[in-house]
Formats: structure tokens, sequence, C-alpha cells
């Protein structure tokens, strides 16, 4: 007989140190968090977090296969790219490996849903912006929801980061999980009904 756990439909995350919970204890961060509210919501998926400090689009694009095999999700959650703007990547280029790894994730199976970043206000408002646009052409030219911004009403807020301004503290983790959910919980439930 299948255990529950086995039956649930996976949401994979694939991400960087945003999603890895970098500086803090794992269990506090906001991917643990979502598992935890999925929880109490009753809904029957298992979140396994893929993420890993450091990583980049391409990175992502690399792995992806044998998770996507290992774990046949049903929802894909793309977090990657903040480490290709900080490393200055061509954003034609960071845009066809967002859509690249938005095409796995369909090709098997996968819901997606991509989630954005901002730089650091150092990179300057034009750069910034075009960045963030990367994230908004390949959720309309793909279809696919998306989550803007992160860090929406973290990064701004000096207390709610790590002093090496880049990396939000375990009391930010419930507010970054606050700017996911109302984008990813219409996609689980879509999920389900299709089950």
């Amino acid at each position: 007989m299948p255990t529950a756990l086995a039956q649930a439909a996976v949401i994979l995350v694939l991400g960087d140190s945003l999603s890895a919970g970098y500086g803090i204890d794992l269990e506090h961060g906001w991917v643990s968090q979502l598992a935890a509210r999925i929880e109490r919501a009753g809904l029957p998926h298992q979140v396994v977090n893929a993420s890993v400090s450091g990583e980049t689009t391409s990175g992502g694009l690399t792995r992806l296969p044998a998770l996507l095999e290992r774990h046949r999700p049903s929802v894909l959650v793309i977090e990657l790219g903040a480490n290709d703007g900080l490393r200055g990547w061509d954003l034609g280029v960071i845009q066809d490996h967002l859509t690249r790894l938005v095409v796995q994730g369909r090709e098997a199976g996968a819901q997606v849903l991509l989630i954005g970043v901002r730089l650091p206000p150092n990179y300057g408002v034009s750069y910034n912006d075009r960045f963030q646009a990367v994230w908004m052409q390949v959720a309309a030219e793909q279809g696919v929801p998306l989550v803007p911004d992160l860090l929406k009403g973290v990064a701004e807020d000096w207390d709610l980061m790590q002093p090496d301004g880049l990396h939000p503290t375990a009391e930010a983790q419930g507010r970054i999980l606050d700017n996911v959910w109302p984008i990813l919980e219409p996609v689980l439930l879509g999920v389900e009904e299709k089950r």
C-alpha cells in the first residue's frame, strides 16, 4: 500500500542561497516554512529543496534533468539568477537559461513558478530594472506565474538583512514566504484539481 508521502505531489524548489537558507538554520528558511504551511493547510504536497548557495542559472540547467528524473515534481519553483546578475552576466544569456529551465520543467510534466529578485542598489537603477524585466518577459512568453521580487519588503529593511546586505535574516523568512504564497497557492490547488 503506498504511503501518503509517496502519493504526495512533489514541489521541487531549484534556487540559490536565498532559498538554501544561507547564514541561518535551514529549518528557519522560507522553503522549510513553506513545507510547514502546506502541512497546516492540509495540502498533500511534499517539498524538496534542491537549492544550493552560489547557484547560477547555468548550474541549474546542469542539475535540473537529474532532479526531474529523481523527484518527478508536479510543481517546479525556479529561484535562480541573482548570482548571474551579481557576476554581471549578459541579460540575454540569463533570459535564455531561465527559458530553458521553464521548458525542461514543463516537458517533465511540472507546473512552473518563476521567482525574480532585485540586485543591490549599487548596480544602478537602469541595470536593475532591465535585470528584473528578464523574469517578467520569460513569465509572459512562457505563460507561467511569477513572483516578481522575492525580497520585496525585506531587502529595503536593513534590520531584516544579514551584515553582507545580500542575505535575509531568519526573522525575514516568514515575510519572504508571504511574498511567494499568494502566487504559489493557486498553482498547488490547480495541481490537486488535476490529480
